[in-house]
């Protein structure tokens, strides 16, 4: 069997490879370059703004209406198919404008990999762009560098590597040239191999390009991508569920009236005709895809001020039906930075803030000198963790740094390397000329060479009895997820011109001990207890050790307790088939050392159980399972360029308190997506119901033009002022509605069904009270009065019943009532244009309607409190049902 890469002594990785120290020859640059390509990740083509266009028209609802709008203008009604087709492009525009927006702040993000690199060719050292490396390229790495390809180290000098876009892994790993010879070993424990955008935060290293471009194990996993489908959103399920019903609705309507009309010998052939396709046009709310598009857009702008951008509209009301969220740790929960938490000095441990030091501390100076980090213009470079050290004194406004610094000049250093665990800075004391090493490193191994410690301001003999207590000390914090080191340092004779371990790092004094943590984000932990609150599960699936993952859990309250049967790691996942998952997935709640193929299990296992999973990460590792989710959530500060396109939603922050805010969003956006239904299709259906049952009893039935005026006026403008209406307060605090509710769920369906047909018995009955208690005394104006009465009582209870509309089972006789002013303007100019057709005399002959009296309008008007009084009598008992 053919070995691995990292398998290959360096001398084999050279020859495999074809090359030398000295790098390739231009020459084979070339002819490598012609055959494998640059450097780089393949990107999908970007579909065009006219093909985002044309994608807008596949749904089902918006087939119907174009067919709708069709028939109205072969049936002579031009006006009525112009607004279809107005309502269609618009809706297609916005679809456009929304995904090419959020395509182009995306691409604003895209600056994470490192634009040059160092190589050696031809025996000379120099600076390509990173896209023109080839394989079998030596190139040069330092600290601060971002890993170009996919590298065998053939050099490396004190080399450490931050890997957690590629592993989870939040703590820097070691690296070296070694020789492996174990087959199958992880990503992680690959020490002398490098990956692709992956960062040097320690050392120097020189390697051998072994993979480029899409062969990298970057570039593995966007290969992964393009096999997962992306499934249909529940908002994408619910419209065309609906679009379904209503199809068949409306064409058994259509029919039947047209029938009916034509076999009572009332009507003409064509005058039926246009009847039947006016309310056919009437009965489709054709305001609704407009409305769903709108009300996602204008959740997706409130969105984007939170930091949170949408890269597909549905994304929007998919994460509002979140039962689930699966999160990484490392720079989600967490700040994906080492920070100082504990300190041991004079045998006691206090919190990093109680620890009180100044420039003549011990302890301060061997965190501060035993250091290797430098300052430059864009703030502290160098290994995360000895970074944290620096950035501690720094936070807390200690300015003895640099004093500490100027006074103590660093002469030499032991650099720190994987066998013995330390590294030692050897300084020279400005004031006094004494020479001094400070070293730093694993506890136990520091122990091991100190025979002394500074208690208390004396230097005593560091017992047996001590040195248990220390070690004890460092064991419950290693317990806690801290990463430990130990401080010690001892007084030199003089500068050593060859300063070894074994002289310099012995007999030392210790000092102390650093307890470390990549601490969890502040508002994280409030975002849970809200998510919680609101019935939705969060998951912790990470890269990290079981202990860290499990210490930050229990801070955050993702865990209530320490129970271990709730924590799982990759290891004990690959023991389970998938069947087994599926039947345990719900007991775990945090994943710890999982691969990428873990997380696309995981997600799946969940969804097997209905359950709608929101996935949030910024890794490359998190990419197949932030596509195979039902809501990707992905980071675009922190986040790779791979998670970013799998992702549905970004947060610009990457602050896991933003998606919570996207949740509640989600809600509200549905919530008012479904009131808008409830208005369009009740008012719909007592339309419907009018015209039927005027056709059936042999009553004059309403003119086309009033159907089609009725429609315009009161339709879309009201539905999309109720789209933006504000979240009910308690949105946060009922359950997630999952995957097995549609849009006529939690009593819509019902309420459309009993306002629907109370909207037309009122109408019905107002046009029946007209006829028996007239005004006038001849046939003809009885009729057009009733009529005209009939037609203005269906508009206007329908303008009031969007009042109703405003809560599905809240009261409307409360103070906010008249907070939407946009949804106010609407009622208003709504109401105008239907009463203009009446009170304007100009307009009564085309809209054949009367003028009306006073005790008529009070008629109409009666109707109206009726339709209140009704409607809030219901929800009354409603919510007395819901409560107890």
């Amino acid at each position: 069997m053919e070995k691995k890469n990292y398998q290959l002594t360096r001398k084999e990785v050279l020859e495999k490879f074809d090359t030398s120290l000295d790098g390739l020859t231009n020459a084979e640059v070339k002819k490598r370059q012609e055959k494998d390509g640059k450097n780089v990740l393949e990107a999908k083509r970007k579909t065009t703004l006219l093909e985002k266009f044309l994608a807008q028209f596949k749904d089902l609802m918006i087939i119907i209406l174009l067919v709708a709008a069709a028939i109205s203008v072969f049936a002579g009604e031009a006006a009525d198919a112009i607004i279809i087709f107005l309502v269609v492009i618009l809706n297609a525009v916005f679809g456009v404008f929304q995904e090419a927006k959020a395509e182009n702040a995306i691409d604003a993000l895209k600056e994470m990999t490192s634009p040059y690199t160092r190589v050696r060719r031809e025996g000379q050292v120099t600076q390509i762009s990173s896209e023109d490396l080839v394989v079998g390229d030596i190139v040069l790495l330092e600290a601060g560098d971002v890993i170009p390809a996919d590298v065998r180290f053939l050099e490396a000098a004190s080399l450490k590597v931050e890997e957690a876009a590629l592993t989870g892994e939040s703590v820097a790993v070691e690296k070296n040239a070694n020789d492996l010879t174990k087959d199958d070993l992880p990503l992680g424990e690959q020490e002398n191999s490098g990956f692709m955008n992956t960062n040097v935060t320690y050392g120097t290293a020189v390697a051998v390009v072994t993979d480029i471009g899409m062969n990298t194990q970057v570039g593995q996993i966007a290969k992964m991508l393009d096999n997962v489908e992306k499934e249909t959103t529940p908002l994408q399920k619910s419209i065309a569920h609906l679009s379904k019903i209503l199809t068949v609705l409306i064409l058994v309507i259509a029919v039947v009236i047209f029938a009916v009309g034509l076999l009572t010998g009332r009507e003409s052939f064509l005058d039926m005709l246009l009847t039947s396709i006016s309310l056919a046009v009437a009965a489709i709310p054709e305001g609704l895809p407009a409305i769903v598009t709108i009300t996602l857009a204008l959740g997706t702008q409130a969105m984007s001020k939170k930091n949170a951008l949408v890269r597909k509209l549905p994304a929007v009301e998919t994460l509002g039906a979140t039962e689930i969220i699966a999160s990484d740790k490392t720079g989600t929960l967490t700040q994906n930075k080492m920070t100082v938490e504990k300190l041991y000095s004079d045998m006691k441990l206090v919190n990093a803030n109680d620890f009180e030091a100044d420039a003549d501390s011990r302890l301060a100076q061997a965190m501060i000198l035993a250091n290797d980090s430098v300052m430059t213009d864009n703030g502290l470079a160098g290994d995360p963790t000895e970074t944290a050290l620096i950035q501690y004194y720094l936070d807390g406004g200690l300015v003895y740094v640099k004093d500490v610094e100027d006074r103590l000049v660093r002469q030499n250093s032991i650099p720190f390397d994987s066998e013995r665990k330390l590294m030692s800075a050897i300084v020279k004391d400005q004031k006094d000329g004494k020479i001094y090493v400070f070293t730093k490193g694993a506890p136990d191994e520091l122990l091991k060479r100190a025979d002394k410690i500074l208690l208390n301001g004396r230097v005593l003999e560091l017992t047996a009895d001590l040195r248990d207590k220390i070690l004890k000390t460092n064991h419950d914090l290693a317990l806690q997820a801290l990463r430990v080191l130990a401080y010690a340092y001892k007084e030199l004779p003089e500068v050593p011109e060859d300063p070894s371990s074994e002289r310099e790092e012995n007999g030392l004094i210790f000092v102390g001990l650093t307890g470390m943590i990549d601490p969890e984000r502040p508002e994280v932990k409030d975002a849970v207890a809200e998510a919680k609150r609101a019935g939705i599960r969060p998951l912790m699936i990470t890269g990290d050790h079981k202990d860290t993952a499990t210490a930050i859990a229990l801070r955050l309250g993702i865990l209530d307790k320490k129970d271990d049967s709730q924590v799982i790691t990759g290891a004990q996942l690959d023991q389970m088939s998938d069947e087994e998952l599926k039947q345990n997935v719900e007991h775990y709640t945090v994943y710890a050392r999982v691969a990428p193929e873990h997380k696309v299990r995981i997600v799946n296992a969940w969804k097997s159980h209905d359950k709608v999973v929101a996935m949030t990460g910024d890794g490359v590792n998190d990419a197949p399972a932030l596509k195979t989710a039902d809501i990707g959530v992905g980071m675009g500060i922190t986040g790779t360029e791979v998670s970013k396109n799998a992702a549905d939603i970004i947060l610009a922050d990457d602050n896991f308190a933003t998606i919570i805010y996207a949740v509640k969003a989600g809600r509200k956006v549905y919530a008012n997506i479904q009131k808008a239904i409830q208005y369009l299709l009740s008012a719909n259906l007592g339309e419907v119901l009018t015209l039927s049952m005027m056709t059936f009893l042999g009553w004059s039935i309403f003119a086309p033009v009033q159907i089609l005026w009725i429609n315009l006026v009161t339709d879309t403008f009201p539905a999309i002022a109720l789209g933006v209406e504000k979240g009910e307060k308690d949105l946060m605090d009922r359950k997630p509605r999952g995957l097995k509710t549609n849009f006529l769920s939690n009593g819509v369906g019902t309420g459309i069904l009993y306002q629907g047909i109370l909207e037309g018995l009122l109408t019905l009955g107002v046009y029946l009270y007209a006829v028996t208690f007239p005004v006038h005394s001849s046939s003809a104006a009885i009729h057009a009065d009733a009529l005209t009465m009939a037609y203005v009582t269906l508009g206007l209870l329908q303008l009031v019943h969007a009042f109703n509309c405003k809560s599905l089972h809240g009261t409307i006789f409360t103070k906010d009532i008249f907070d939407n002013k946009f949804f106010n303007w609407a009622i208003l100019a709504s109401a105008v244009l239907l009463c203009a057709t009446i009170f304007v005399p100009a307009f009564n002959t085309i809209f054949h309607v009367t003028s009306l009296a006073l005790a008529q309008w009070l008629v109409v008007l009666a109707a109206a409190v009726i339709l209140v009084a009704v409607v809030e009598i219901v929800k009354f008992f409603q919510r007395k049902s819901f409560n107890s």
